[in-house]
């Protein structure tokens, strides 16, 4: 189920992808997986159905079935001869019971026959052994899963001070207005965005991740070593690129990491060298410019977030973090290795499907309250979100109400040029129907653009416009 719903994703167009998001949101994955579910359970009614005239069409059907689970396995990155092995098994004991359940079936619809044969109530009993022993191969499969030994070693690590700690939380976030994001993302409420459908489990104690290409030493660290090594402690607010304007796919957190400047000078890459090519335990890879990379900002090989050790769902024994990139190109989670190399030589993931290769953030903000379903009374009201231009910060946030002027709005203190900051504005409302918008400036001077553009193939631009009804 796995293998095939994964082989959906690689095969599903960008339009595709896009619509999901929009309708199912972070339950996209669950939707697939029910889909998958849904639709073998429907092909197994039709198989019994033929079943009952020809069985040997029957057997070729399950067969056909598990050829495409086969291909779906040996298609996932660093797939082994020996994956398919399960499916194999299973389509054995399938094409098996099915001989079986068709004999008894028949008999019980032909009368009694010869008394070594199950009367219905054994068909019954051979129908509820054979769904009794799929559920119990299921939870032997859960059995022998790393994920508890992969928690317990998460909240066995002691992660070290910083030598380079993060700046104090600036004074005057987190205003009073119900609603408002809040300056730092809980972990738990962190936006997640990926390819996974089952979470990576990684043990930390034979995790490695390996630096090699276009570099003159290749390096090879364990999580040991790069807790040994001096970390930086930094607030860094993270995009997704598929996040339409004014959408939920942004998200700050503290991070700590090993500088990955410190890391590639380890290293040594090579002047030739024009992407950083990331791949994960999972198969999945990113491809991040060299020159942005390394041009001095906070990137780093994450091992911490909010004070904690990485959530498995957010990457867990470490990731890639590059403020002012959008996560497709900057942020690999579960990451082992990081290849020096160029654009001619390997294609990541996302990449391969048409998206842009340089993935910088545009300058953006977002409507937080009110929001078009809530009610909303007559006098003054707050107005507040957020605004982000990761890697250049922001100056200015402004509203306009009912296409009126540009107001500016109150800010909340910096933390930085890689964060994003509240704002929020009185607004006197007057009953009836009302529109408000929203647009950032940045530091350096840019406004954000009212051009309206899909997030295909280089992230969403325009202006956030709300809806809402003053009684």
């Amino acid at each position: 189920m796995i293998a095939v719903g994964g082989a959906a994703i690689d095969a599903t167009p960008n339009w595709l992808k896009d619509w999901a998001i929009r309708q199912f949101g972070t339950g996209d994955k669950h939707v697939l997986l029910s889909g998958v579910v849904v639709t073998a359970a429907l092909l197994a009614v039709a198989i019994g159905i033929i079943a009952g005239g020809r069985f040997r069409w029957a057997a070729a059907a399950v067969g056909a079935l598990g050829l495409v689970a086969v291909t779906a396995e040996l298609s996932r990155a660093g797939a082994r001869w020996y994956y398919p092995l399960p499916t194999a098994v299973g389509l054995v004991v399938a094409v098996s019971m099915l001989h079986r359940l068709l004999a008894v079936h028949r008999t019980d619809r032909e009368g009694p026959g010869e008394q070594s044969l199950p009367s219905r109530r054994g068909f019954l009993a051979l129908s509820i052994a054979a769904a009794v022993g799929s559920l119990a191969a299921i939870g032997i499969g859960n059995a022998l899963s790393k994920a508890k030994e992969v928690a317990r070693a998460r909240l066995a690590i002691r992660l070290p001070s910083p030598t380079g700690p993060a700046p104090p939380s600036p004074t005057g976030i987190n205003p009073d207005v119900p609603g408002l994001s809040s300056y730092l993302t809980p972990s738990t409420r962190f936006y997640r965005v990926d390819t996974a459908l089952v979470l990576p489990q990684v043990d930390p104690g034979s995790w490695r991740l390996r630096i090699d290409g276009m570099v003159a030493h290749p390096v090879s660290l364990s999580m040991a070593d790069i807790l040994a090594m001096p970390l930086i402690e930094r607030d860094i607010t993270m995009t997704c690129v598929s996040n339409e304007v004014g959408g939920p796919y942004v998200s700050t957190a503290r991070w700590l990491g090993l500088p990955l400047r410190a890391l590639m000078d380890l290293a040594g890459v090579s002047p030739d060298a024009e992407q950083l090519f990331s791949t994960s335990t999972d198969g999945f890879t990113t491809s991040t410019p060299v020159t942005v990379a390394l041009d001095g900002r906070d990137a780093m090989i994450a091992v911490g977030m909010n004070g904690q050790p990485l959530p498995v769902a957010h990457g867990f024994p470490a990731r890639m973090i590059v403020p002012g990139l959008y996560g497709y190109v900057s942020g690999c989670k579960w990451i082992s290795s990081i290849t020096a190399t160029t654009y001619a030589a390997k294609q990541a993931y996302w990449t391969q499907r048409g998206w842009d290769i340089n993935g910088p953030i545009y300058t953006e903000s977002r409507i937080d309250v009110p929001s078009e379903a809530s009610p909303v009374k007559a006098g003054v009201v707050p107005v507040a979100g957020v605004a982000w231009a990761q890697h250049r910060g922001i100056s200015k946030v402004e509203v306009s109400i009912d296409d009126g002027p540009w107001q500016p709005t109150s800010l909340s203190e910096a933390g930085g040029d890689d964060t994003w900051r509240q704002w929020w504005y009185r607004w006197n409302a007057a009953p009836g129907s009302h529109s408000i918008r929203v647009r950032a400036t940045d530091r350096t001077g840019s406004v954000q653009t009212d051009r309206r553009q899909a997030p295909f193939p280089r992230g969403a631009t325009g202006i956030q416009e709300v809806i809402v009804n003053v009684s």
